[in-house]
C-alpha cells in the first residue's frame, strides 16, 4: 500500500535541505576560486566541477557506491568501523549534493564574478585581512547569486534520481524520494498517484526557479 504524497514528498525535502547544507560550502569556494584565482591545472579543475552534468547519474552513484562500499576507501575494512551510509537517507543526501555541484559552483562563480574587484582593492587599501574583505565586502556583493546557488543547489538535490537509487535503494518511508516514488508508481500501474507527485515536483520546480529568477532580476536592478 502507498502511504501517499506526504511521505515521500518531507523524505525528500530532507534529503534535498541536508544536500544543500553539504555541498554550498565547497561549491561557493570553488566559485569563488575560479572566479577569483587563476590556480595551476584551472581548466582541470573547472572541467571536473562539471562532470556531474555530463556523466549518467547512474556513473556517479556506481562511483559512490564503490566508494562507500565494504571494501572502498570509506568502507568499513578501511575505516575500521561501518559509516552505516548506504541504503539510508544519508546515502540519498550525498549522491544528490554530488549532482548538484555544478550547478551550485557554476553559479557562485557568475556571483562573485560580478562583483567589482576595485570594491576589494578598495577595502585592502583600507587596512582590511583577506578573510574580513571577503566577509564583509565580498560576500556581501555576492548575496543575492549566492542565495541562488542555494536554491537551484536544491532542487537539483530535490530531482535527483539515479544516483539515489543505487547508493540509498528505493525503500519506502526510508529512502524513497519523490522521484523514486513516481518510478515505482509508474511501475506497478499507480498512474494517478504518480499523476499527483509529477504535480508536486512540478510546482516545486516552479517556486524554485521563480525565487532564483526573482533574485537575479533584483540584483540586475541594484546599483
Amino acid at each position: 500500500m502507498s502511504a501517499g504524497p506526504l511521505v515521500p514528498l518531507l523524505l525528500s525535502l530532507k534529503v534535498a535541505a541536508a544536500a544543500t547544507v553539504l555541498i554550498l560550502p565547497p561549491g561557493v569556494f570553488l566559485g569563488w576560486l575560479l572566479a577569483r584565482r587563476e590556480v595551476r591545472g584551472k581548466s582541470i579543475l573547472e572541467t571536473l566541477t562539471a562532470l556531474p552534468l555530463v556523466l549518467p547519474p547512474t556513473a556517479i552513484g556506481y562511483l559512490l557506491l564503490r566508494l562507500l562500499s565494504r571494501d572502498g576507501p570509506l568502507g568499513e575494512r578501511t575505516l575500521g568501523f561501518d559509516p552505516g551510509l548506504l541504503l539510508t537517507w544519508r546515502a540519498a543526501a550525498a549522491a544528490s549534493a554530488i549532482m548538484a555541484l555544478p550547478l551550485v559552483a557554476r553559479t557562485a562563480r557568475l556571483a562573485f564574478e560580478r562583483v567589482d574587484p576595485r570594491l576589494e582593492a578598495v577595502a585592502r587599501t583600507l587596512g582590511l585581512g583577506p578573510w574580513r574583505v571577503f566577509l564583509g565586502v565580498t560576500l556581501p556583493l555576492a548575496r543575492s547569486g549566492l542565495l541562488a546557488a542555494a536554491i537551484l543547489g536544491f532542487g537539483r538535490a530535490l530531482g535527483e534520481f539515479g544516483a539515489t537509487v543505487i547508493v540509498a535503494g528505493n525503500i519506502p518511508g526510508r529512502t524513497q524520494t519523490l522521484a523514486l516514488a513516481i518510478f515505482n508508481d509508474m511501475q506497478i500501474g499507480r498512474d494517478r498517484e504518480a499523476m499527483v507527485l509529477v504535480g508536486i515536483t512540478v510546482v516545486l520546480a516552479f517556486v524554485a526557479i521563480w525565487c532564483v529568477e526573482a533574485l537575479l532580476r533584483a540584483d540586475r536592478r541594484a546599483p
